[in-house]
């Protein structure tokens, strides 16, 4: 068993910055790749970007170059800094991490952080 908290959420006007934090506690934390997710009123949960256990990284076309996703085993957090942010950045984001065996998945979510983007 995982648990995931996440934090750093908050109102931020646009363009400006803000990084959240993913903690988690019970397991091995390295092993698991880690997502944040996303999920606007009225929309379906989308990937913003995820990290592997070996560091590689992949990022949503709309967030490219403004995101980035890190991760610190040693404290077993991972981390999503938010630059450039946009009014349609605005959404529910989600922690997610995630251990697939050749026939099984393990998947784990926190309760997630509000991000508002608003003048």
């Amino acid at each position: 068993q995982v648990q995931i908290v996440e934090s750093g959420g908050g109102l931020v006007q646009p363009g400006g910055s803000l990084r959240l934090s993913c903690a988690a506690s019970g397991s091995i934390f390295s092993i698991y790749t880690i997502g944040w997710y996303r999920q606007a009123p009225g929309k379906q949960r989308e990937l913003v970007a995820y990290i592997t256990s070996s560091g590689s990284t992949k990022y949503a076309d709309s967030v490219k170059g403004r995101f980035a996703i890190s991760r610190d085993n040693a404290k077993n957090t991972a981390y999503l800094q938010m630059n450039s942010l946009k009014p349609e950045d605005t959404a529910v984001y989600y922690c997610k991490a995630e251990y697939s065996g050749v026939d099984y998945t393990y998947d784990y979510w926190g309760q997630g952080t509000q991000v508002t983007v608003s003048s």
